[in-house]
């Protein structure tokens, strides 16, 4: 399932401490970011063992336009976490909104 821009910038500003995974370069991690979890998207399947997420919890993949994130969503998912989201149209699409207002 995927989460909005508006719904995920609604609970950032509510001050709701979410779980978030951004799939990014370190580089482009750096330059800008929400917080979280940085774990670049080649090296998710070899640090999933490393998260300290349980498998029902709630987690939101990031990524600059929501197309890595949505593949970081599907590695979580085949390895057992039942309630990942994707940022559709990623943290373009948060930026955007964040500009308008």
């Amino acid at each position: 399932m995927d989460i909005t821009a508006a719904e995920l910038n609604q609970r950032l500003f509510a001050g709701e401490a979410l779980p978030i995974l951004d799939v990014r370069g370190e580089l482009e991690y750096h330059t800008y970011n929400i917080g979280g979890i940085n774990i670049p998207l080649p090296k998710l399947p070899g640090s999933i063992e490393d998260m300290e997420w349980d498998l029902a919890d709630e987690i939101i993949v990031v990524c600059t336009m929501g197309l890595r994130s949505k593949t970081g969503k599907t590695i979580l998912d085949q390895s057992g976490y039942t309630n990942v989201r994707n940022l559709k149209g990623g943290l373009v699409e948060l930026q955007k909104l964040n500009k308008d207002q």
